[in-house]
């Protein structure tokens, strides 16, 4: 007999081996038509399986379905699959590689004699969808490794056989047919090719074989697949959206940045742009004042000894600008800590002086690979609101909740309030005793935990030198973008020999948190230009305003309102050019000003204007000076 333990705790009974498929129909025809996999187990031993799985021993099993998280990634692996079965139809001398699960889709690359084109792209996806209709029941068989490899290599499929002969000598590997096409892969799979009706394919781009430069470039396609037919329009709906409001699009209509060949990975930031720059810059910078932060500056050059004492020269040197001089090896800072520390060891320090907080807008560099740079979101030169708290342990809990605590106000202030907790924990290549990682996650969970948040474990996520929560918001499209970061470190101190004077006259090792609200300055503006689809608000937006004069007879009153106003610290811009007004209104509504003021003859009598905010709203006529304390109001408020 095998017992079968359902997730509603109730069991079924079956003489021998049961298959999960056979389950399933025991529970009802439409569960049995739905199934697309099972999940065998609990928690994180369960395992993932396919419908023809037989089971022959007790268990508990969960029917996976599409509206099962695992059902999705299922879908999307079984689409890969589809994808390469309808590339080796059309175009048979194509070798096939890999093809995973990634986030809203999957990827397959490909090795061909020409480049894939948008044509060929929708001769594939035409090809997918002809497979998808025939219900083709998808099969698995396992071979011993070498006859796999010689069964690979007889199809002239030499990057499979590659794969397969990379697996130890007398592994058995897993095969999975469906029609004509049979690939390798662990599985599992949809059981037929009818359960896949949702996808497109989106584009073409290079990839190493294995990630090695050194090795053929192949072609990658990507696409995505859902369970519904409306998850799918959903999401290309979010991509248009996305791509409306993409940051690279919008510096270059607002002339704000621009990416430069010269430089890979570093900004040139025009002066509308730096304008947006300094008010994130000078906010954080109240904040620090605020908040009990002393302001540094370190060097952005520092020997390579101090990397090796730290080390990042051992673990993160790949990532490190070295450069040389005198027969001295130095480093560009990736990151400002060891400069603080420094800072930290002039002059002695007694407990009466913790808990002590530095903070800087430093400026790293990491050598991040060309392919992985992503406009002002990901590159090479960054600044960082970074901030290093010198503490003992007492303080650790205290500190990281108010610490949490300012990072909430912070980013609800720039319009983001939701916000996603999650505990990073010690990696397998990290410094430090077991004892003092147990001391820093432990301090870290509890302070989430005192702070009312609901967070997650990333286990093995950690920095080298400690744990951290990880700070991630939700933009407007609900897609997340990780920017805070709390870390408890017993280590660097130690390293660098960093100590204070104990109340008991004691010499005792500082815990150092490291922190930063925003992250990088660049990324972060990137974001909010893409949050706020370029339309700032208006204490960010880089011109705040434009007055415009219908004629000639109000340009002195249009530039006597302008200059008012910039005395308020309001950023104006005059438009006194002979064009016609709506030229002129429609061409700073395409620069998405908070307002536009117009003025013409009635407005110059009544020392009044007339005013149009964002959106094409008509505010109507108002006085000077209610316009005034409107955006006042607004600046103050951070609407």
């Amino acid at each position: 007999m095998v017992s079968i333990q359902l997730p509603d705790g109730s069991r079924r009974e079956f003489p021998g081996p049961v298959t999960v498929a056979e389950v399933a129909a025991s529970i009802g025809a439409g569960l049995a038509k739905a199934a697309l996999g099972g999940r065998i187990g609990q928690g994180a031993d369960a395992r993932l399986v396919d419908t023809s799985h037989r089971i022959d021993h007790d268990a508990v099993l969960s029917i996976v379905t599409e509206k099962d998280p695992d059902g999705l990634d299922l879908i999307r692996h079984s689409t890969a699959h589809l994808l390469a079965y309808a590339v080796k139809e059309l175009f048979p001398e194509a070798q096939v590689t890999i093809g995973p699960v990634i986030e809203n889709g999957f990827y397959y690359d490909f090795s061909y004699k020409r480049p894939f084109t948008p044509e060929d792209l929708a001769s594939i996806e035409a090809r997918m969808a002809e497979l998808a209709k025939k219900d083709e029941k998808v099969e698995r068989r396992v071979l011993p490794r070498d006859e796999a490899v010689a069964h690979f290599k007889a199809q002239g499929e030499h990057y499979k056989a590659e794969i397969i002969g990379s697996i130890p000598a007398g592994e058995q590997v897993s095969l999975y047919r469906e029609g004509a096409f049979e690939d390798l892969c662990r599985g599992p799979h949809v059981p037929s090719t009818g359960k896949l009706k949702h996808f497109k394919l989106m584009k073409v781009a290079g990839a190493y074989w294995r990630g090695d430069h050194r090795n053929e470039m192949l072609q990658r396609i990507y696409g995505t697949a859902w369970a519904t037919k409306d998850d799918l329009q959903a999401y290309l709906t979010r991509l248009e959206e996305a791509e409306k409001r993409d940051h690279r699009k919008l510096g270059r209509e607002l002339d704000l940045f621009h990416l430069d060949e010269h430089v890979p990975g570093l900004v040139f930031w025009h002066p509308k742009g730096w304008t947006v720059w300094q008010q994130v810059e000078q906010y954080m910078r109240q904040v620090y004042r605020d908040n009990g932060y002393l302001e540094v500056k370190g060097p952005q050059i520092l020997d390579k000894g101090l990397w090796e004492k730290t080390g990042h020269w051992d673990k993160y040197r790949e990532n490190m600008f070295v450069t040389e001089s005198e027969k001295r090896d130095y480093a560009l800072k990736p990151m400002n800590c060891p400069g603080h520390i420094l800072i930290y060891k002039q002059g002695i320090k007694s407990y009466r002086d913790l808990p002590l907080r530095y903070g800087e807008f430093g400026q790293c560099h990491r050598n991040e690979p060309t392919g992985g740079l992503h406009g002002i979101m990901r590159v090479r030169g960054f600044t960082q609101d970074d901030g290093h708290i010198f503490c003992t342990e007492e303080h650790i809990l205290p500190e990281c909740v108010a610490y949490t605590a300012l990072l909430q106000k912070v980013y609800a202030d720039f319009g983001f309030k939701d916000i996603v907790y999650k505990v990073a924990t010690r990696p397998a290549a990290r410094i430090g005793s077991d004892a003092s990682w147990d001391k820093a996650e432990a301090a870290l969970m509890e302070s989430l935990r005192a702070s009312g948040c609901q967070f997650t474990i990333s286990p093995g996520d950690g920095a080298f030198y400690g744990p951290k929560i990880e700070y991630t918001l939700k933009d407007a499209l609900g897609r997340e973008w990780q920017c805070g970061t709390m870390q408890v470190d017993f280590s660097l101190p130690e390293r660098l020999d960093a100590e204070y004077v104990a109340e008991d006259g004691s010499r005792q090792r500082p815990v150092m948190l490291h922190r930063a609200i925003v992250g990088s300055l660049e990324r972060f503006i990137g974001i909010l230009i893409e949050q706020h689809a370029g339309a700032l608000p208006a204490w960010l937006a880089p011109t705040q305003l434009a007055v415009l004069n219908i004629t000639d007879g109000q340009a002195s009153y249009a530039a006597e309102i302008a200059k008012t106003l910039q005395k308020q610290g309001v950023r104006v811009a005059v438009d006194l050019r002979n064009e016609k007004i709506t030229y002129k209104i429609r061409e700073h509504s395409m620069q998405k000003l908070p307002y536009i003021l117009v003025v013409g003859d009635k407005e110059k009598v009544a020392g009044a204007v007339a005013v149009r905010a964002r959106g094409n709203q008509d505010l109507g006529v108002m006085p000077l000076e209610a316009f005034s304390q409107r955006i006042a109001s607004d600046i103050t408020r951070k609407v």
